[in-house]
C-alpha cells in the first residue's frame, strides 16, 4: 500500500502521543493482534451442529454489517466462497421479502448482531426471521449466533436458546468493529483467510506506531484535514474499483458519524462530509462538480495496481471511429488505471484542489486489512486533531428515544 499526497503541510506531531495514550482505552487498535482460537473453536462447533448450511443472513445495521459488507462483497468478485452471505439491515418491507426470497431456511444460519442488544431495528427482522420458522415447522436449535456485548440483554437471550453467542469488546465501537467477531465470524465460516485480514491491518499498525513510511503520511494528512476542515469540509473518496463499491458505504459511516460532533471543549460543531463515488463511473457525473464547482471539497483517489484478471480491447477497427484505435491491444486493467491517472494529473494541475492517492497492488485480504486499518487510523488522527470524540454518537440517540416512546405510546393512538 502506497500513499502519496500531493499538497505540504507540516505533521502535527501531538496527535501521535495522543494516539498511543489512546490505545489503553480504545479497543481497536488491538484487533490486528488478537487471538483466533475462540474463531477456531466456534468454526469447530458450528460445523458439526450445521451441516448442510448454504447461506448465512447477517441481521444487523450500520457497523454491526457495514465492514463486512464490504469485504464481503469486495472479495466475491475474485474468489470462490463456500457459502453465501446475505445482508438485512432494513426494515423496509420490500428489501426484506427480496433478501430472504434468495434463501432457503432449512439452509440458513442467521447471525443476530448488536453491540447494545436492543436495536429495534435487529429486533424488528430478527422476530420476522423467528415467525418464518415457526410457521415452516424448523427446528430453531444451533440456527443462530448472537454477536453482543458482554451482559447484553441480547447475550441473555442467547443463553435461553441451543445457540452460539460471540463477542464484541466492551471498548470497540460498532463502527470500529470489522476487525472483531462481527466481521470475522461470518468470514471465516466461508473460508475467508482472516489472518491474512489482519495481517494487513497490523502491517498498518506497526508502520505507523513503530516510526514506518505511513506514520509520517498519516499525520501529514490528518494534520491538513484538520487544519482545513472549514474550507475542504468535504472529503471525496474516489475509488478506481467497482469491487470497492460497498467500501464507499462503511467510509461514509466510520467517517460521518466519528467526526460530526460538538468540540470537546466549546459548543462549535464540527465535522467533515465524506463522498463516496466511483471511477471510472463518476467521471461522467460528480467529477464536474469536483473541478469546476465550490472549492470545499479534498479528493482521496483509490487504485489497484493488478487486478489479476487480464482481458484486452480486441484489434478491430471500427468504420467511421478510426480515432478511437489508439486503445486497441490495451488490457482493461492498463485503462482503468490511465483513467485513474489521468484524473489525478488534472486535479493536480488545478492547484486548489487537495488531492492525494491510495494504490493497492490487489484486491486480496491482506490489502483489504491494510485499508481499512489505514482509515481507521487516519479517522481517530482527524478527531483529535479537530477537537471531538470519534467514538461516540450522541447525535443519533434523540431519534432513537423518540422512536421508542412512539411504540411505547402506540397502544394509547
Amino acid at each position: 500500500m502506497t500513499n502519496k499526497l500531493f499538497f505540504d503541510v507540516k505533521a502535527d506531531v501531538t496527535a501521535f502521543e495522543a494516539i498511543r495514550e489512546e490505545q489503553k482505552s480504545i479497543g481497536y487498535y488491538a484487533l490486528p493482534e488478537q487471538d483466533l482460537n475462540f474463531l477456531n473453536n466456534y468454526k469447530k462447533e458450528f460445523e458439526e451442529k450445521n451441516i448442510g448450511v448454504e447461506h448465512l443472513v447477517i441481521v444487523g445495521i450500520g457497523g454491526s454489517s457495514l465492514g463486512l459488507k464490504a469485504i464481503y462483497r469486495t472479495l466475491k468478485n475474485t474468489k470462490e466462497f463456500t457459502k453465501k452471505i446475505h445482508f438485512l439491515e432494513s426494515t423496509d418491507p420490500i428489501a426484506i421479502k427480496a433478501e430472504l426470497e434468495k434463501v432457503e431456511l432449512k439452509k440458513s444460519h442467521f447471525f443476530i448482531i448488536s453491540k447494545s442488544g436492543t436495536t429495534i431495528e435487529t429486533t424488528a427482522i430478527y422476530k420476522y426471521i423467528l415467525g418464518l420458522l415457526n410457521e415452516a415447522n424448523t427446528n430453531e436449535d444451533y440456527r443462530f449466533t448472537y454477536v453482543t456485548d458482554k451482559g447484553s440483554l441480547l447475550e441473555e437471550h442467547a443463553k435461553s436458546k441451543k445457540s452460539f453467542c460471540l463477542y464484541i469488546p466492551k471498548n470497540v465501537g460498532g463502527r470500529f468493529s470489522v476487525l472483531s467477531a462481527v466481521g470475522l465470524a461470518p468470514l471465516f465460516l466461508i473460508e475467508v483467510d482472516i489472518k491474512a485480514l489482519l495481517d494487513g491491518a497490523n502491517q498498518i499498525k506497526k508502520s505507523f506506531f513503530e516510526n514506518g513510511y505511513i506514520k509520517d503520511t498519516l499525520l501529514q494528512k490528518a494534520t491538513y484535514y484538520a487544519k482545513n476542515s472549514m474550507k475542504y469540509n468535504i472529503n471525496t473518496l474516489f475509488v478506481y474499483s467497482e469491487s470497492f463499491k460497498y467500501f464507499t458505504d462503511w467510509y461514509v459511516q466510520l467517517w460521518g458519524e466519528s467526526l460530526g460532533k460538538k468540540q470537546l471543549n466549546s459548543s462549535f460543531n464540527v465535522g467533515l462530509t465524506p463522498v463516496g463515488i466511483i471511477g471510472p463511473k463518476d467521471q461522467h457525473s460528480f467529477l464536474q462538480l469536483i473541478v469546476d464547482g465550490l472549492r470545499d471539497k479534498s479528493v482521496t483517489v483509490l487504485k489497484i495496481r493488478n487486478f489479476n484478471y487480464d482481458i484486452r480491447i480486441p484489434d478491430i477497427n471500427l468504420k467511421e471511429l478510426d480515432c478511437m484505435d489508439s486503445i486497441n491491444k490495451l488490457s482493461f486493467n492498463s485503462l482503468i488505471n490511465l483513467q485513474a491517472d489521468s484524473i489525478i494529473e488534472s486535479l493536480v494541475d488545478k492547484g486548489d484542489i487537495p488531492v492525494d492517492t491510495i494504490e493497492l497492488e490487489c484486491i486480496d485480504e491482506e490489502n483489504l486489512g491494510k485499508f481499512i486499518f489505514y482509515y481507521e487510523l487516519l479517522t481517530s488522527l482527524v478527531a483529535n486533531l479537530i477537537g471531538v470524540d470519534a467514538y461516540g454518537q450522541p447525535g443519533v440517540e434523540q431519534s432513537k428515544m423518540i422512536l421508542k416512546k412512539k411504540l411505547n405510546n402506540r397502544g394509547l393512538l
